[in-house]
């Protein structure tokens, strides 16, 4: 009997949190990762969107399985539909992540990749998150301890959502029907600039933290500047654009309808991250 629940990129800053609300229902899980590495209550199993797949192993026993793209491809028809062709083979439910507004243009490569889903006859949810709240402690780090994020946003709003929302989503997605075939917007609860969230983690961090709007070649120089591939920062710069177009701002229920329970604010995230920008 197919009983367990695949997560790819189990050790990532999605998958992590999904493999363990997982386990922690009692779930049986399979976590895939390049380095196989051990999870807690879970089976490791080794898996490289690059490397050589053995479908037949990694898909055994599974009834539905959690699939995105780790940051830093932009290959994601390439990498994306051979797991979807070879699940659809096998009736595993696809959970599958894009991102906020992919929906606007077929001809976006993430959209491709749901279309293709979506005619593969497999079930599957679609999971499309707005901006992470957690970017403030990885990508912004810096900015946020030297006290000035800089980012082309203008005053666009966001709704930042908590990853542990976005986990906790993948999790009821992955194990209730009542969810497939459909999409679903994830979002904080509230839109907030980003000199709204600068002011949010300074009160909760006790320290100084600005905003400073940059133009996008300033933006793509700095992320060069600090090792970051030219091709993926001119990607970055142009996700700001719908922020600044204002389509970053919507608020949806989803969260609450596919977990029971609301999305955390920004301040919470703060609150329960703030070892994290020490």
């Amino acid at each position: 009997m197919n009983s367990k629940v695949l997560v790819i990129g189990a050790n990532g800053t999605i998958g992590q949190h999904t493999v363990a609300n997982l386990v922690a229902q009692g779930v049986a899980v399979k976590a895939a990762s390049r380095s196989a590495k051990a999870v807690a209550g879970a089976e490791a199993v080794l898996f490289d969107y690059t490397g050589a797949v053995n479908f037949d192993e990694l898909f055994k026993d599974v009834s539905s399985a959690y699939v995105m793209v780790p940051a830093g491809y932009l290959n994601v028809i390439e990498l994306l539909t051979p797991i979807i062709t070879e699940a659809a083979k096998r009736k595993v439910k696809v959970v599958l992540q894009t991102a906020l507004g992919v929906d606007a243009d077929e001809s976006i490569p993430y959209r491709q990749v749901e279309l293709a889903l979506e005619r593969s006859g497999t079930p599957y949810v679609i999971l499309r998150p707005n901006w992470f709240a957690d970017n403030f402690h990885t990508y912004w780090l810096h900015g946020v301890q030297s006290g000035l994020i800089t980012v082309p946003a203008a005053e666009g709003k966001s709704s930042f959502i908590d990853v542990r929302d976005i986990a906790a989503s993948a999790a009821a997605a992955l194990t209730h029907d009542k969810f497939n075939n459909q999409a679903f917007n994830l979002t904080g609860p509230a839109a907030l600039s980003y000199g709204e969230a600068a002011d949010v983690l300074s009160n909760v961090l006790n320290r100084n933290v600005a905003y400073q709007a940059l133009d996008d070649a300033t933006f793509v120089q700095g992320l060069v500047g600090a090792g970051v591939p030219k091709d993926y920062a001119e990607f970055l710069a142009v996700l700001f654009h719908p922020v600044r177009e204002g389509w970053a701002a919507g608020v949806s229920n989803a969260v609450q309808e596919l977990t029971g329970h609301a999305p955390r604010s920004l301040e919470t995230y703060a609150q329960d991250n703030a070892a994290k920008f020490a």
